[in-house]
């Protein structure tokens, strides 16, 4: 996968954003597709029939209300929120309303009534100034409008076999279904969230590697001084070889301040809190041949400290298994993230060697900034948002341009139907970037997270969807 190129100057770049939104969007997806009504008792009592009738009646009562609250701009915001398009694409609710064109509701005649109450409320106008600040809309609604209301209550004794114990039983059925709702991480919000957290912690492992080797060099610092008060010393003991503790690489990471700064913020230290490890690196790093070459050299420049400390990461420290372990287990992230933030560590030893040569662009810093301009920050929560939004349409797209004489449609593997939704929400909603580029990117991230024919086969696929899109004139691009 291609990972930097020369001109990056931000530590993530849009190829670390795209994997992590097709990696969160896998899970979203995922877990949101798990999210259900629920399913009928078996063996019911008279009580559970009673209850399980009422519970559904109660969720198709939120979608007839949703149905009457409307705007003076003639929309219906209620009927849009996720919770209500859920329960309208649910099968069980499906077959619920097919039976109430020819039979009756029993709490129909409550709809307009607190419909009217929902339209003047302020729990409406809270969520309509701003719709991811009230995500459990239809909670407070239930809560404040349907649970409490006496009308609901009066209608609720004309069912067939009432009881006040049935009615605390649909109320928590109710209470069960928003809570596997709002577990389903059926909220962008919540996904950007996660996306958020994500990008931090890949910022995160940029600085705690980029401190790695200052760390390490402060352990050997005292190792060496503790072997100078030994009470048995060697000749090599009272005058060890300096090299290492006074790499000028090393000296400059640790007069960062940005460095410095990120790290004391955020009470990160490697010889606090991971002494442990220091050792073992520093073990696996004077055991090895890179460092008997590095001592035994004569040369001595910030060049020379670079290509040691650039060797030593590559050769040494990123394949240590004890300390992959370790690093895992900090962070969920950072298995993913390691190679890609490995590279832009040994990218910024090398920047630290330019702009001590006057090399690096005036104005630019060796440590990486975050993100490159303002659009690449956004790029990431924009490419969510538009495949969560769209991703129905895009499975369309994917679908028709299917060959069914080789393929079934449920037979595509999820992560490569991700990968695609993802790729087309790209190519509709940033038209600056060429259409091959995006396709590019997007068979790679098959090549490394799907399997191993998924590249080939969706350059095959998205070529066939994207030419028949421009045939029908839906992607003018």
């Amino acid at each position: 996968m291609t990972v930097l190129f020369e001109n990056d100057i931000s530590m993530i770049n849009r190829v670390l954003i795209r994997i992590k939104v097709v990696q969160l969007l896998y899970s979203y997806f995922l877990v949101q597709n798990n999210f259900a009504v629920q399913s009928s008792p078996s063996a019911p009592t008279k009580e559970k029939r009673f209850a399980y009738t009422l519970y559904l009646d109660y969720l198709y009562l939120m979608m007839r209300i949703a149905d009457c609250v409307k705007k003076s701009d003639r929309k219906y915001p209620l009927a849009e929120t996720r919770f209500i398009r859920r329960l309208v694409s649910d099968n069980i609710i499906k077959s619920l309303k097919n039976r109430y064109q020819s039979s009756r509701f029993l709490l129909a005649p409550c709809v307009d009534e607190i419909a009217d109450k929902v339209s003047s409320s302020a729990i409406l106008k809270k969520y309509l100034a701003d719709p991811a600040s009230n995500p459990t809309i239809w909670q407070d609604i239930f809560r404040v409008f349907i649970a409490s209301d006496p009308a609901v209550a009066a209608l609720e004794q004309r069912y067939e076999n009432y009881s006040l114990r049935g009615v605390d039983r649909a109320k928590e059925m109710v209470a069960v279904t928003f809570r596997e709702f709002s577990s389903s991480q059926d909220n962008v919000a919540e996904g950007l969230e996660e996306l958020k957290a994500s990008l931090d912690k890949a910022r995160e492992l940029y600085f705690r590697l980029l401190s790695l080797p200052v760390d390490l060099t402060y352990q050997q610092e005292v190792d060496l001084d503790e072997r100078r008060h030994r009470y048995f010393k060697t000749a090599e003991d009272l005058n060890p070889n300096p090299k290492f503790v006074d790499n000028e690489l090393v000296k400059l990471l640790r007069d960062s301040d940005e460095i410095r700064s990120y790290m004391e913020s955020r009470k990160i230290s490697w010889v606090e809190q991971d002494r442990d490890i220091l050792k073992h690196l520093l073990s696996k790093i004077t055991g090895s041949q890179i460092y008997q070459e590095y001592m035994a050299d004569p040369t001595t420049d910030l060049h020379a400290d670079c290509e040691f400390w650039k060797k030593i990461m590559r050769g040494v420290i990123f394949c240590d298994e004890e300390f992959l372990d370790m690093m895992e287990s900090k962070s969920v992230y950072w298995n993913d993230d390691f190679d890609i933030m490995g590279e832009f560590v040994i990218k910024t030893f090398r920047r630290f060697e330019e702009k001590a040569s006057g090399a690096l662009p005036a104005g630019e810093e060796p440590v990486m900034p975050m993100f490159k301009d303002a659009e690449d920050s956004k790029f990431g929560a924009d490419l969510f948002e538009a495949t969560v939004k769209k991703a129905k349409t895009y499975r369309e797209y994917i679908d028709e341009g299917l060959d069914t004489q080789e393929w079934e449609s449920d037979r595509l593997a999820y992560m490569d139907v991700v990968i695609m939704q993802t790729a087309l929400a790209e190519i509709f909603t940033f038209p600056k970037i060429p259409i091959q580029a995006s396709l590019n990117e997007y068979i790679e991230i098959a090549k490394s997270y799907s399997s191993a024919k998924s590249g080939t086969f969706i350059n095959g696929l998205l070529g066939t969807v994207i030419a028949n899109l421009k045939e029908s004139g839906k992607l003018k691009k």
